[in-house]
């Protein structure tokens, strides 16, 4: 019996993003809790920003028809600083001293700078003209009380944490982290730290796959490691629903080996398999699916190819299910070739690679000579992944490329 033909990187991630059609659901934080955090609503300000007119230069309020001709002598009666505001009226002849962000009192239209004058006993000499409005920042200047100014789907960062402050809101509606739980498979692995027997390795992927989640918005999980037996993947597969995992990520044993049971303990407790095996090296064993409420996705045990399809499928479902509205879009960027290339068969090739140049043209990107998928060492060194189409032709040094930074 033929093989069904593998399934195109892009046609797999419009399905896993499919699942997260819509964004979850809303909690309240404190605004010192919202970094990172992506609206749930749209935010509109409580406040006028400035509540009033203010100076937005040390010096002294005016009438600009008082110093229209100069040199000309003002009266000063009185003071005007941020929080302190003068309260009386600027009339003919007279000027107030006044300091950056000090409310502008009644009566005076423009703001003399203090390089400008000359200040002696109790008066102020005006030295230069200022027209009307000069060095006045108008009520409402930054915003008005009302003004939708933050959307639903904004990535809180500290300019928005500061604009949200200003705009006095002293907590926020962000979208629920959601909860992704990370399961490693295979009697070969024990976690760090431990003395591995002849025949096993130390499990690193769960690191990797957790931090690319947690980059991207989610709470991280660990369920540990399950054993090649239907007892302890079931075990933990029932644990992942436990906490209410937003997404399960499992790790190796997807494929169809003697040992491979992932894909079979996933099925007798409820998957839905979506697909399995996508035209991508390295990933092509990788598998989605659905066990409720619960989104599966089913990485390969090879350390590059899981942090591979991390970066390519898991990252942008997270932040789809935060309310990115760019979860999809193409995190590709242009580059030349550093070194040669051969023509690309049927799958979609991520190319280990480094960086260079760049300031005054596009950057150029060479690919490792090794790219075999368990090397971590080789990752660790890249800059980037270049990618390579299916059926690519052989391309020279200086070609166009499209890259992935890393």
């Amino acid at each position: 019996m033929a093989r069904s033909p593998l399934l195109p990187v892009e046609d797999a991630l419009a399905r896993i993003l499919a699942t997260a059609s819509e964004p979850l659901e809303a909690e309240t934080v404190p605004l010192a809790d919202s970094l990172g955090r992506r609206l749930a609503a749209d935010l509109a300000a409580c406040r006028t920003q400035p509540p009033c007119a203010v100076s937005a230069m040390d010096g002294y309020a005016v009438r600009a028809a008082d110093i229209a001709t100069v040199p000309a002598r003002l009266r000063v009666i009185g003071a005007s600083a941020a929080g302190h505001g003068f309260r009386g009226c600027v009339g003919p002849g007279e000027a107030v001293r006044i300091f950056t962000g000090a409310p502008v009192p009644e009566g005076a239209d423009a703001i003399l700078i203090q390089e400008d004058a000359r200040a002696e006993n109790g008066d102020v000499t005006a030295l230069a003209t200022e027209p009307v409005g000069r060095y006045v920042r108008r009520a409402g200047l930054d915003f008005s009380a009302g003004d939708v100014l933050l959307k639903a789907g904004r990535r809180m960062g500290p300019s928005e944490m500061a604009l949200a402050a200003a705009m006095n809101h002293a907590s926020v509606s962000v979208v629920r982290r959601p909860r992704v739980a990370i399961l490693a498979t295979g009697d070969e692995l024990v976690p760090p730290g431990a003395e591995p027997g002849p025949d096993q390795i130390v499990a690193s992927n769960n690191f990797a796959v957790g931090a690319h989640a947690q980059q991207a918005g989610a709470e991280v999980i660990d369920l540990g490691i399950a054993g090649d037996n239907f007892a302890a993947l079931e075990a933990a597969i029932r644990r992942a629903r436990e906490v209410r995992a937003d997404v399960l990520v499992t790790l190796g044993g997807a494929s169809v080996g003697d040992h491979d049971l992932v894909q079979t303990a996933l099925t007798r407790e409820g998957m839905e398999l979506g697909f399995w095996r996508i035209a991508m090296r390295p990933g092509k064993p990788f598998m989605h699916g659905r066990i409720g409420d619960t989104r599966i996705l089913g990485l390969p045990g090879n350390p590059v190819a899981a942090i591979v399809c991390a970066a390519l499928f898991l990252a942008p479902l997270v932040r789809a299910l935060t309310g990115d509205p760019d979860a999809g879009a193409d995190p590709t960027r242009p580059g030349v070739l550093g070194a040669d290339l051969a023509e690309n068969d049927q799958r979609q090739d991520y190319l280990r690679a480094t960086l260079s140049g760049g300031h005054s043209g596009p950057a150029v990107v060479t690919a490792f000579t090794r790219q075999d998928s368990s090397m971590l060492g080789v990752l660790a060194q890249a800059h980037a992944l270049i990618v390579r189409p299916p059926f690519a032709p052989p391309a020279k040094a200086g070609a166009p490329c499209r890259y992935l930074p890393l």
